[in-house]
This record gives C-alpha cells, sequence and structure tokens, in this order.
C-alpha cells in the first residue's frame, strides 16, 4: 500500500503517499482552520495570517525563505479556504528536509513584525480592491453571503477593508497559537518519500510548543436569498443557487455527478442548450461547492442585459427537467468525466498530497481510491433525478452584477421551483 498514516505523541497526524520513480516530492502542513473559524470582528484573519508567516521568522528573513527554496529549484506557496489553510513545497526528494524545516519554521516561529505587518496589510488591502472590480470574481463572494447570512461560512476569504485595517499583530499570534495546534494539522507528502524518515523529520520540526487546536464552528445554516448590484458594465454576473450537501451525507457522489452532468462540460445540459443552441452565453457552468457539514449548489453564466431575460427561463426550465429523470448514456458520461478528472489527478505529486491531507482533515482517514471509485460507479439514473428533487426543495440563492433591469424577480425565480 502506498499510503500511510502516522500520528504522533502530540497528537500531529503524518501521512505519506509513496510514487515509485518519482524523483520529486510535494509536501506540506494542512491545518483545519479557515475563514469558518473567524469572528465577524476578525474576518480575514485566517488569509492575512497565511501571507505573514512568509514575512521572516527568528532564523529566517522574508528573503532567506525565497531564497533558500529557489536555491535548490523548490517551489512554496500557501492558500486559505472557508474550512483550512495550506502551506505546501514541491521540492527533489533530497530537498525535501530543508522544505519541511521552512514550513515549520514559519508556522511555529513567525515573527509578525510591525512593519511587515502594514505592508502585507496594504497588499492584502489591495487584493480586496482587486476583487471587488472583478464582477465575476466579488458575485461569488456575493452568493456565498446570500446563501449563509450572518455566519463565518458565509463571509469572504479574503475579509473585508474594514476588518482587515483592524488587525492587530496579538490577534495574529492569538489565532495561530490558538487555531494551529498538533491536533487540527496534518502533515503530508507525494512522491518518492520514505515514510519512517519523514516521520522522524517531521516529529523533530514540529513540536507546537504552546499551540493549542480549537476546530469549533458554528453548524452551517443555508437560508438562501437575493443580492443585486447595478453596475454599468457589458454583462450580467448571475449565480443561481441551492442548498447542497456536505461532504459526510451519502449523496455526495450523487451531487457531483449530477452537477458534471448539468453544467460540467460542452457536453452538459446546460452548454448545450444555453450556448450552442440559442447562443446566450459565453460562459455557463455548474459546481457543487461542499463542507464538512453542508454545500451549496449552483450555476454561473454570463450574459447580456437584454439576454438575460431570456436566460433565466431556460436555466429554470433545465433545472427542473433534471427532477424527470436523465439518460442512462448521460449518467455514464458524467461518472467517466469523473472518474477520469480523478484518475488524471493522481499522476501529480501535489494533488496526492493534497487529497490525502483534506481526507484526514474531512474523514479522519485516507480513502482508498478503489472506495472512492466504488462509489462513483454505485450512482444510478434514480439517485441523480433524487438529489435534483432534493436540491428545488430549498430557496433559490440569486445574486447578479451588471445591468439588471431585464433580471427576473427573485420571488418569480422561486415560483419557477413552486
Amino acid at each position: 500500500m502506498s499510503v500511510q498514516v502516522t500520528r504522533l505523541p502530540s497528537g500531529l497526524t503524518v501521512a505519506t503517499d509513496s510514487m515509485p520513480g518519482a524523483a520529486t516530492v510535494s509536501l506540506g502542513a494542512w491545518v483545519g482552520a479557515g475563514t469558518r473559524h473567524e469572528t465577524a470582528e476578525l474576518n480575514g484573519i485566517a488569509h492575512l495570517l497565511e501571507h505573514m508567516v512568509f514575512k521572516g521568522t527568528a532564523r529566517r528573513s522574508a528573503q532567506d525563505i525565497a531564497v533558500e527554496i529557489e536555491a535548490v529549484g523548490g517551489h512554496l506557496n500557501a492558500y486559505t479556504s472557508r474550512e483550512n489553510t495550506a502551506f505546501y513545497a514541491k521540492v527533489l526528494s533530497e530537498d525535501a528536509p530543508l522544505a519541511l524545516d521552512i514550513i515549520a519554521d514559519i508556522l511555529q516561529h513567525s515573527t509578525f513584525l510591525e512593519e511587515e505587518l502594514e505592508r502585507e496589510r496594504a497588499v492584502v488591502l489591495q487584493e480586496i480592491g482587486q476583487a471587488y472590480d472583478t464582477p465575476d470574481d466579488i458575485v461569488f463572494d456575493h452568493f456565498q453571503e446570500t446563501a449563509y447570512p450572518d455566519q463565518a461560512v458565509g463571509r469572504p476569504v479574503l475579509g473585508e477593508s474594514r476588518t482587515v485595517s483592524a488587525l492587530k499583530r496579538d490577534s495574529l499570534w492569538d489565532y495561530l497559537r490558538g487555531h494551529y495546534g498538533p491536533q487540527q494539522t496534518v502533515v503530508a507528502a507525494a512522491g518518492r518519500v520514505e515514510h519512517d524518515r519523514f516521520v522522524d523529520l517531521v516529529a523533530g520540526a514540529f513540536t507546537h510548543e504552546g499551540f493549542q487546536s480549537n476546530g469549533a464552528t458554528d453548524p452551517a445554516d443555508y437560508r438562501g436569498g437575493d443580492r443585486r448590484e447595478e453596475r454599468d458594465l457589458e454583462q450580467v454576473h448571475l449565480l443561481l443557487g441551492f442548498d447542497g450537501v456536505g461532504y459526510l451525507d451519502d449523496d455526495y457522489y450523487a451531487m457531483n455527478l449530477l452537477s458534471m452532468l448539468f453544467g460540467g462540460g460542452m457536453s452538459s445540459r446546460l452548454f448545450q442548450e444555453v450556448r450552442e443552441k440559442r447562443g446566450l452565453v459565453y460562459s455557463i457552468y455548474s459546481f457543487h461547492s461542499a463542507f464538512v457539514d453542508g454545500g451549496i449548489f449552483g450555476l454561473y453564466a454570463g450574459t447580456g442585459g437584454r439576454e438575460v431575460a431570456e436566460l433565466v427561463p431556460v436555466v429554470c426550465g433545465e433545472l427542473a427537467k433534471l427532477t424527470e429523470g436523465v439518460s442512462q448514456e448521460e449518467v455514464e458520461r458524467a461518472r467517466a468525466q469523473v472518474r477520469a478528472s480523478l484518475l488524471m489527478s493522481r499522476e501529480r505529486s501535489s494533488s496526492r498530497a493534497e487529497q490525502l491531507a483534506q481526507q484526514i482533515l474531512i474523514y479522519g482517514r485516507p480513502q482508498p481510491l478503489d472506495e472512492v471509485l466504488e462509489k462513483i460507479a454505485a450512482v444510478g439514473r434514480d439517485d441523480m433525478a433524487r438529489v435534483a428533487g432534493r436540491l428545488l426543495t430549498s430557496r433559490p440563492t440569486v445574486t447578479a452584477i451588471g445591468p439588471l433591469a431585464h433580471l427576473e424577480s427573485a420571488e418569480g425565480i422561486a415560483a419557477r421551483f413552486g
């Protein structure tokens, strides 16, 4: 078996996925803390922290961090999501100890100097401004907030200018030490890696002295609603969504296949009906975003200010048709797409390390590939129709930015499913 997992006495989980023949290794620390673990006043702190740990430690300056990893031809990066934050690297296998040492250093010994904080705060504020100026980006933040109002899971990952501007150095320290503890962290590696050796390296690098693990969050409570922002744009950026399912739900794989069938590719119902037959859009697709305890199913379309009047009835009609049943050919095509995407991702060490860490954070264990493929194979036509019906029992979420004079009212859209 290529996957091995060890839990250290501290509670830190170490996992590896060996890929014989690889010359490189992808490794990192995945922490079960993100936007969902912020208070309203601290919205954006997880993302700002992700930036700040690269700005220097007791042993390394920001330049040292960049120079050391690039001196061996490696890559170092990070991201923040609503449920976790990741810090990862890809290097030649012989340079894994260096990459691991850098990641352990920045996560335990960052200095958060005031002058660095002010510089990086300015960078993040620019990032927030850029997102606001990108309508097909900011509309997704509006969508999340409308679906989950007054909840941490609905707040923007970047935070808001008001909250980020007010964040203090002490708050960063408190968040780091309160949420980045060993019980909330998975250190994973995939590629040319020897498990026992990697475990020894991790045990020596991560002491987590003074760190705690606080993964408590409020349950995700989907509510739906309507939010529109009139802007002088060439296009309407429209999102329509419904209450989805979480990773642990029995319908998780059926919902993913339904999304693929509905709007996951050029052969999907949405693409064929809306773009190919009617020419109403350039971009249209569906998606299912899951959390541990919930999720949201949605579709995005970019269309003209006048075309949106025709677009909405068409996409609503296509959604409703899903409850009437799907063909076996469609199911097989969606299954093949999901299966192929999964197997293709297995060829990349970075994807395998990511998948391994995420599975442990979500399920508490790695999911064998055969198990996942069996669940995908088990989804049938009746399952697809059933989960489509499950979707449409929830209140729709409608968000739009652009010239909105011809966009149907929220009540009118909801009535199409009632």
